[in-house]
């Protein structure tokens, strides 16, 4: 992922510290009232990692046997293949048969570009149906879904948003993630979006990337956190940066959240498994949980023991 990258040098004069909660969240969480065990999954963006193979897939893995090694490793996916192309029931089939191997793996699938960038939310109504007809085929394989909405989709079209978001189903949690910087310095702007996804019961994500602290937002319009990480290649700010989500998400989960996914980028995806492993290590220890960890070749346990 790009978005949000800024030159290595820039890095020590960024500000990486996650903003307080508003009052948006806390009364989200407060009205969320959660007494079960807070729902916790890790992943990263894509299973087609050519960089992966002798880390955590064995020497001489397939690309088409790529698949069956991520989910020996992680839980869920952040799916961004079908943001490329709109795929039938008969190929999500075939993913969900190679997932079956984990009974706890989730699908995340991103809504297609052709919905989001392409026709920007408008006559849109057949593209979405064929892609949750395709979708659906993850069974119970599938976890939430989410949209996109492009760095030039501004306040503008809140209309058009609203209105492709109230025609949505609602049997699959979705969470929007904006781009465009007026939603943020806008104060309006910022109340009419998170007021109208919690309307809905609609998830917001929050993109924490170096060059954007803006969309580190924080709102959560339901009780459920979606996070996209995006690091920077296991500088020393990656691992403070997490240790921040670990204690945030710990703070939230006492306050009643009731889920987080947490989705690990890196502008070289070479480096996400060994910053999930990262994550997962602190979060089981902060939170007393068990999440399995990647295993890499060569180690018989993560590599932060």
């Amino acid at each position: 992922m790009e978005f949000g990258r800024v030159a290595d040098h820039e890095l020590p004069l960024v500000d990486f510290t996650l903003p307080p909660d508003p009052a948006f969240t806390l009364q989200t969480l407060a009205a969320a009232n959660n007494k079960q065990p807070l729902e916790v999954h890790v992943g990263c963006a894509k299973w087609g990692r050519k960089e992966w193979v002798g880390q955590i897939y064995p020497p001489k893995t397939k690309d088409a046997n790529f698949l069956d090694e991520y989910v020996k490793h992680f839980d869920c996916i952040e799916l961004n293949a079908t943001f490329y192309q709109v795929y039938g029931p008969d190929t999500i089939a075939k993913w969900k048969q190679k997932a079956e191997a984990n009974p706890n793996f989730k699908f995340c699938p991103k809504f297609s570009q052709s919905i989001s960038h392409i026709r920007r939310l408008k006559n849109a109504e057949d593209i979405t149906t064929t892609y949750y007809e395709g979708i659906m085929a993850f069974g119970d394989k599938l976890g939430p879904v989410f949209l996109q909405l492009s760095d030039n989709f501004t306040p503008k079209s809140l209309p058009e948003l609203t209105a492709y978001l109230e025609q949505l189903p609602t049997d699959v949690p979705v969470y929007v993630e904006l781009r465009h910087k007026d939603w943020f310095a806008v104060p309006e702007n910022k109340e009419a979006a998170f007021s109208l996804f919690k309307r809905l019961n609609i998830g917001s994500i929050i993109t924490d990337a170096t060059g954007r602290r803006d969309c580190v937002h924080m709102m959560l319009p339901t009780p459920h956190a979606f996070i996209r990480f995006v690091g920077n290649g296991l500088h020393p700010t990656d691992y403070a940066r997490c240790d921040e989500w670990v204690d945030r998400i710990a703070s939230w989960k006492d306050q009643g959240l009731q889920s987080v996914w947490f989705f690990m980028h890196q502008h070289d995806e070479r480096y996400s498994p060994e910053l999930c492993d990262y994550v997962i290590d602190k979060l089981n220890k902060k939170l007393d949980m068990n999440i399995h960890r990647p295993q890499f070749i060569g180690k018989e346990k993560g590599l932060f023991d």
